[in-house]
């Protein structure tokens, strides 16, 4: 038993170990070729093709979903329409006031021209008048609640001078687009469903309006890639940003988070694609048709219209069942390392 542990077991091992060793020599130079039917690493047995897809009939509803915040619409500011004294305030802060309603008084004075009086000899002499004292009464633009009074009594003040502020009392829901949002949103559609977390039921959000960023304001930031590695260029926020007003029986308030629901449209029994198939995604696009002869695939410019992000549709150039490559070429083979490091894929 003991010639058996400490020699026999230890030359067996030896043994397997050595024919383990010599099958991967064999192999590492070439060896293999046998067992793989003679295919060597040079010559590859396996030929890769582009995947294709055809353009099919289908339907698009161009949906686009925002995260949007509720506003206070801003005040409209008053302004003093004469040169003077204020001598009357006529309201408070928090009074309810319509339109043409007295908000502050202003005495002025009023220059008035030059009396021609006759003298005794019948001669005619024009004689200076003294400016006299008029009130001018400045009144509300709009309806709503008196938010701000900005003069005192006694206070002067000129013409063009903010006086008051009267809130409209009214709310409305903004959320910001980021660059393929806002192409998607070319052209909004008249209202949107809003959603308030917690709140009430989804209720339509009228008079929406798309809005740009005002000259002299700072251009937003691009999307940091180390916050989001993976965030195409189409996620860079813009500026711009949808509005609409909330209506007056809607349960919701300043400050609060909504879900904004906007759909621009929806085709229906059209020729469609994926996006993945087409470079552009707005009124005109490149897609790459197959060549059944098995050619190179053909550059083919065509129209584009609707679009959901996942299928666009084409409007023009592209029959139904045409194959076309399923990817752009050149836009999937290598992507860029976001932390600066090179391609990799």
């Amino acid at each position: 038993m003991r010639v058996l542990r400490h020699v026999v077991f230890p030359t067996l091992r030896l043994l397997v170990w050595a024919v383990i060793a010599v099958s991967l020599a064999w192999l590492a130079f070439g060896g293999g070729a046998a067992v793989l039917g003679g295919t060597t690493a040079e010559e590859p047995s396996v030929v890769l093709t582009p995947p294709e897809v055809t353009a099919e009939r289908g339907s698009v509803t161009n949906t686009v979903e925002l995260a949007g915040t509720v506003l206070a619409d801003p005040a409209t500011e008053v302004r003093s329409t004469g040169s003077g004294e204020v001598s009357d305030l006529r309201v408070e802060v928090g009074d309810e006031v319509e339109v043409g309603a007295p908000l502050v008084e202003v005495e002025t004075l009023e220059e008035r021209p030059d009396r021609t009086e006759t003298l005794p000899d019948g001669t005619t002499t024009t004689v200076p008048q003294e400016p006299r004292e008029v009130t001018v009464v400045v009144r509300a633009t709009s309806d709503g609640t008196v938010s701000s009074l900005a003069v005192l009594e006694d206070q002067v003040v000129s013409v063009g001078d903010v006086v008051a502020a009267v809130s409209p009392g009214t709310l409305s829901v903004s959320a910001p687009l980021t660059q393929e949002q806002q192409f998607r949103l070319l052209e909004p559609p008249a209202e949107a469903v809003v959603t308030v977390p917690g709140g009430p039921a989804p209720f339509a959000c009228t008079d929406v309006r798309t809005g740009t960023p005002e000259e002299g304001d700072a251009a937003p930031a691009p999307v940091d890639p180390f916050l989001d590695p993976y965030a195409g260029a189409g996620s860079t926020p813009t500026g711009a940003e949808i509005t609409c007003r909330v209506p007056a029986d809607a349960v919701a308030f300043a400050g609060l988070q909504a879900d904004v629901t906007l759909t621009a449209g929806t085709a229906e029994d059209v020729v469609v694609l994926p996006v993945t198939a087409v470079r552009g995604t707005v009124a005109e696009g490149l897609v790459w048709v197959v060549d059944p002869a098995g050619g190179e695939p053909v550059e083919t410019p065509v129209g584009l219209g609707l679009t959901d992000g996942a299928l666009v549709e084409v409007t023009e150039g592209l029959a139904e069942g045409t194959a076309v490559l399923q990817f752009v070429p050149g836009e999937d083979d290598a992507a860029e390392d976001p932390y600066g490091f090179g391609p990799y894929g």
